[in-house]
């Protein structure tokens, strides 16, 4: 490795000119002298809206071509605060215990000084991770959790941990990375990479304001990331994710084809069925009367009639189990899922393929990594051609439609030769992801409301609503009655609620709709002789957020559309029938489109019928820093329409 650059040099860290990466041990690292690090100690009083300063942030990463890997992290942290004592005054270590190694080099608390507090943690004990009943998962990874004493505002923390995989899941697969800028101001930061001559590993550096340095010695490629001062990031309302953070991504010269050549061989065998699994297949489907018909049985069978349980014990991280043991046990993760599933579409001759993704989207094109996914699907070969996507674990998604999250998203279905296809899941317009309200009904002269109120929903939106009534066929009558009082009560406080009408949640062959009929609620009042009727649909005023993006002055990153309001619409629809010679002064209606989307206000009656919408519809993409004027007066004109009142002219 070679000398850091001379501002660094000058700036009190050490790091030993030695040109191979330094090899750190509990008897410490030769590359670092402690004392110079404990004297960037900021001094009291400062930094007083930080819990605590990273004087060090480390990693030292050493990477092999068949996938195996030692790295060693340590931070020396000053604590500034009462909550970031408690936060650091314990640590937990993770580790998986089948393949990895993971040694505490070193775990102290000293003062700014250097002088030792505590040596090492005054309790220290290992067990397996957790598993949550909601959603369990089972894995091989080990907890090592440890307290310390003595850690109070003004001490300091100094940990190194180095965990080394001898037993790569993935052979050759590597992906790890680094983040310069870790949420506090942080005094030293150092990244070292040392990988062999040969291997060439892909590299991507992310808003890096200094350059790396890169030496060859004995076979082995050196890449070391250095810097010092770096400010914890300050990432603008509405900015993309990647228009910010300092970080290093780095993978091994991998394809996409060599994942999906893997994962064939990994699966090629966990496709057999039983003559008792077959014979459930044919049992399922035998109302089926059409194609569709018989793709909506099987997978509401898989979806929704086995539980997800995850199983990622070793390489059953990765590698499915064979259908006869889901059928078995009536339980399977994701990978076992979508594999009985193609499994149980074989036997009916239709074609299918795995699909991975990741379950939180942001798979990077550019590195080839199996890494990059923790979850898989199934893509349902459609006879004209194309793909229909099916997410096995998404037990309220009905057939064809994928859960929140994945619309857009990266996917490699991959085919039984071993061939992949590198794939975008499909995204609906914002007009497919429909939230509905719809308030019919009639005022009585005395100003009393009668009628009736729907929810309604479509695309993305209807995961919600499905949610909240998955149990609806469990409901007693108790249960109903309080359900059907407080959704009237929202519309109209003090009105009664009757006739409530539900669908069943998993039902995914059920429209997303529920209905209750309200009465009594008094919904115009009199305020000095005028009528006053109060509007019992939402607007969508903002005035909060309008002050505090005009407040922030200039911009300077990019805007996410996605991020202002999404790609789905919200309409809310009051149609009310007024009593005889009654009259609303209509407010004025509002159509306001820009490139951030579309809201409309519109008033108008005819004869008796005094009707109001209000819609907002969004749209994603990315637009320059430049657009937030337009954003601002986008938002400032939707914002005009804050009418929660229209007052009625009876004509007496």
């Amino acid at each position: 490795m070679r000398p850091l650059l001379a501002a660094l040099a000058a700036s009190l860290i050490s790091f030993a000119a030695a040109a191979q990466a330094p090899r750190i041990t509990p008897t410490g690292d030769p590359s670092v002298k402690n004392d110079t690090i404990y004297s960037l100690a900021v001094p009291a009083g400062s930094h007083t809206d930080e819990p605590y300063v990273l004087l060090l942030d480390d990693g030292v990463v050493r990477i092999e071509a068949d996938g195996r890997e030692t790295a060693t992290y340590r931070q020396v942290i000053q604590i500034m605060t009462q909550e970031a004592a408690e936060q650091w005054g314990e640590h937990t270590f993770r580790y998986s215990s089948g393949r990895e190694k993971l040694t505490i080099n070193w775990i102290r608390v000293l003062k700014p000084n250097g002088a030792v507090i505590s040596a090492a943690p005054t309790h220290e004990q290992e067990s397996l991770a957790p598993v949550s009943l909601d959603a369990p998962v089972y894995s091989d990874l080990k907890l090592r959790r440890v307290t310390l004493g003595g850690v109070a505002p003004g001490t300091i923390v100094d940990y190194s941990v180095t965990t080394e995989t001898t037993k790569p899941l993935i052979p050759g697969d590597i992906l790890t990375s680094w983040s310069v800028q870790t949420g506090v101001y942080t005094r030293r930061s150092r990244y070292i990479l040392d990988a062999p001559e040969s291997m060439k590993p892909r590299i991507e550096e992310h808003h890096l304001p200094f350059t790396r340095q890169d030496r060859v010695v004995g076979g082995r490629h050196i890449y070391t990331w250095a810097t010092q001062d770096v400010p914890k990031p300050q990432p603008e309302p509405l900015a993309p994710d990647s228009s910010y953070g300092q970080s290093i991504i780095i993978a091994s010269p991998r394809t996409w084809g060599d994942v999906a050549h893997w994962y064939a061989a990994l699966s090629r065998d966990r496709y057999t069925t039983s003559p008792a699994m077959d014979a459930k297949v044919v049992d399922v489907v035998k109302d089926a009367r059409t194609l569709t018909d018989t793709l909506r049985a099987v997978h509401r069978w898989v979806a929704q009639d086995f539980r997800y349980v995850s199983l990622s014990l070793g390489i059953g991280g990765y590698q499915p189990h064979l259908p006869q043991s889901m059928f078995d046990n009536k339980y399977g993760d994701c990978k076992d899922k979508a594999t009985f599933f193609i499994a149980a579409l074989r036997k009916l001759g239709l074609t299918s393929y795995p699909v991975l993704l990741s379950a939180d989207g942001g798979v990077d094109r550019a590195l080839p990594s199996a890494h990059q996914f923790d979850h898989m699907i199934a893509a349902v070969a459609r006879p004209g051609g194309g793909y229909t996507y099916v997410d096995l674990t998404a037990d309220l998604a009905p057939y064809g439609a994928l859960p929140p999250g994945e619309a857009g998203e990266f996917g490699l279905v991959v085919h039984p030769d071993g061939t992949g296809e590198e794939i975008t899941f499909p995204v609906d317009s914002a007009t497919q992801n429909v939230s509905r309200v719809d308030i019919d009904g009639a005022l009585s002269p005395d100003g009393m409301f009668q009628g009736k109120w729907t929810r309604s929903a479509t695309g993305l939106q209807q995961y919600g609503l499905r949610s909240s009534m998955s149990r609806s066929t469990q409901m007693d009558s108790t249960e109903r009655a309080r359900a059907t009082l407080a959704i009237a009560n929202a519309i109209i406080q003090g009105s009664k609620g009757d006739s409530l009408e539900l669908f069943d949640g998993r039902d995914l062959s059920a429209t997303p709709k529920i209905s209750v009929v309200v009465s009594d609620g008094k919904m115009v009042n009199d305020a000095g002789g005028t009528k006053i009727l109060t509007v019992p649909i939402r607007d969508f005023a903002v005035p909060s957020v309008v002050a505090s993006l005009t407040a922030r002055g200039p911009r300077k990153s990019a805007i996410d559309v996605g991020k202002v309001w999404g790609l789905h619409e919200e309409l809310e629809d009051f149609e009310v029938t007024l009593p005889p010679g009654w009259h609303a002064r209509l407010p004025k209606s509002i159509s306001e489109s820009s490139v951030f989307g579309v809201y409309r206000a519109q008033y108008s009656q005819a004869g008796r019928e005094l009707h109001v919408v209000r819609s907002l519809t969004g749209d994603n993409g990315v637009q320059p820093a430049s657009a937030m004027p337009a954003l601002i007066d986008w938002l400032k004109a939707m914002s005009a329409d804050d009418v929660k009142y229209v007052v009625l002219e009876t004509g007496s």
